[in-house]
């Protein structure tokens, strides 16, 4: 009964059967930050490290009762969402969320995987926006994701980044980080937006390569810093250090 009592992270989304990125990168940076996992599964995949072959999406009552399963075994600190796939899943893990709001929750907004399949419909990107980001303390969109969710054209500089940010604050999201993996230039930079507070800028060189999963990975750190207790800034800060030196260390082996 130890376990039960011990924090874990929840994590919600789908899985990839290369082991690139998903369920398997989350619970690998959990388990990093010495924190336990507990699962809902939304998605299993058929893909490898080059494309996405199928997609199989699981019943949104299912994935409500993984959750809530996971909730009432273990001592849940915090929550990380992943890809969703379907209107009715979103509306199913955004009832969750209602009926647990001590619980942080940090969504990293997967719309399209690395080698360009859908893994969002269409027609869900609205309820997303008004149903679930809302009820997260945090939303990790990278430049593209926060383009389609700003419905607005991909931003060519930072400004026009932090005006789309801007935008989807004012549309009541509680926070917002910016990555900056897209952008252009030597740095790395990711903007923690909030309302009412100056933006706070996360910066570290821009390395050469480049590695799948990497969003997962800081979604989760983030998430397994909130439920051990940090402050959403330093949860931020350590978070994009880990994956930084992550995805540096995977270069040197390549």
């Amino acid at each position: 009964m130890a376990l039960r009592r011990e924090p874990h992270v929840l994590v919600v989304g789908g899985s990839d059967s290369s082991g690139g990125a998903g369920i398997v990168r989350d619970i690998e940076t959990i388990s990093a930050l010495d924190l336990r996992t507990c699962l809902a599964i939304t998605t299993v995949t058929v893909q490898t490290h080059e494309a996405v072959a199928q997609i199989h999406n699981l019943q949104p009552g299912l994935v409500a009762d993984q959750m809530r399963a996971a909730l009432q075994a273990n001592a849940v600190g915090a929550i990380k969402i992943g890809m969703l796939a379907t209107e009715q899943t979103i509306v199913a893990v955004a009832d969750v969320l209602r009926q647990n709001p001590q619980i942080p929750a940090v969504i990293d907004p997967v719309l399209v995987s690395s080698s360009g399949w859908p893994l969002l419909d269409t027609g869900a990107i609205g309820v997303l926006k008004q149903e679930l980001i809302p009820l997260c303390r945090l939303v990790t969109p990278n430049l593209i994701e926060l383009a389609v969710l700003a419905g607005s054209d991909l931003a060519i500089d930072e400004d026009g980044a932090l005006q789309q940010g801007q935008k989807l604050l004012t549309a009541g999201l509680q926070a917002l980080l910016i990555k900056g993996g897209h952008a252009a230039g030597c740095r790395s930079t990711d903007i923690l937006l909030r309302a009412d507070q100056e933006p706070i800028r996360f910066d570290a060189p821009r390395l050469g390569g480049s590695m799948r999963g990497t969003g997962c990975a800081l979604a989760s750190a983030i998430a397994a810093h909130l439920a051990n207790g940090s402050l959403l800034e330093d949860g931020v800060r350590k978070s994009k250090l880990l994956v930084f030196e992550k995805l540096r260390k995977s270069i040197s082996r390549d």
